[in-house]
This record gives C-alpha cells, structure tokens and sequence, in this order.
C-alpha cells in the first residue's frame, strides 16, 4: 500500500502588489512597512524572509525561511525556493537581518547566497539580490545589498 502525504507551505503571505521591489531600498522599505510589524517579528534574531516577485518586480508574497538566533539564521537552497515556487514566482529576493545592526555580510551569508543562486539557474528562477538589514534603520548604512556590491 503506497502512502500519501499532504504538503503544506508554511508562513506565506500573498500581497496585492502593492509594493515594487525595484531596488534595494525598495525591497527595505517593504521590510519596515510589512515585516517589522508582524506577530513574529523579532528584532533581537536573526530571520531570514524570502520576497517572491513577478516579471515586474510587483512583490507577490513573503515567507519567513528561518527563524534564528541573535547572530545567526540557517538558509537552505529548498526553504527558499519552496514559498517562491507556490506562488509561481519569476524572481526572489532574500532578505535577512542583523540585530547587532552591522549589515555586513558574515561567511555564511555569502555562501548561503552562492547555494541560492548555483540552484536559481536549474530551476529557471532569478535571484534579484540579497539584502542584509541592520536594525538600525536611520544609520548611514541601513543595509548591505549583494547586487549593488556586484556579488550577484
């Protein structure tokens, strides 16, 4: 007797289109207007989200990835495609936070991206960039953009 399972895709939210996440400071500002401001939002751990856009950078949808710790979060290649797949999505952007409010990258920010990005080209996705956000959103560098340093 074969088994069947239900599949389930956790923490999505569907947005309206809304927002354009034409550049970074776009994509950021979604981040404060949307992410800080939700139940599960904590400052003090990191997070990684995923943002899934259309052929027009319209953010179609969010989900929250990983969950972390106050200095580091876990990211796997299927956790992010997984929300961005179910909602159809041509491109994604990762984000994630750091609450010390440095955004620059750690090792293992840039080589979860290269994991993220060696799986886009199999499964015909684009990664549009990965922002890190420090928490402190008024600071001269509020964030750190990989595809504005060119590491993308």
């Amino acid at each position: 007797m074969k088994k069947t399972y239900e599949i389930k895709v956790s923490r999505i939210k569907e947005s309206v289109g809304e927002y354009t996440a034409d550049s970074p400071s776009s994509a950021v500002n979604y981040w404060k207007d949307r992410i800080t401001k939700a139940d599960w939002y904590d400052e003090e751990r990191e997070m990684m989200l995923v943002l899934a856009v259309n052929t027009k950078y319209r953010i179609i949808g969010h989900a929250l990835v990983s969950l972390g710790t106050l200095n580091e979060s876990l990211c796997h290649p299927r956790d992010v495609f997984r929300p961005v797949i179910a909602l159809g999505a041509y491109g994604l952007i990762m984000m994630h936070n750091h609450p010390s409010g440095v955004p620059d990258p750690s090792s293992a920010d840039i080589s979860a991206t290269r994991r993220v990005k060696d799986g886009s080209s199999i499964l015909g996705i684009h990664v549009l960039d990965h922002i890190i956000v420090g928490t402190a959103m008024d600071s001269d560098t509020p964030y750190y953009s990989f595809k504005e340093k060119g590491l993308l």
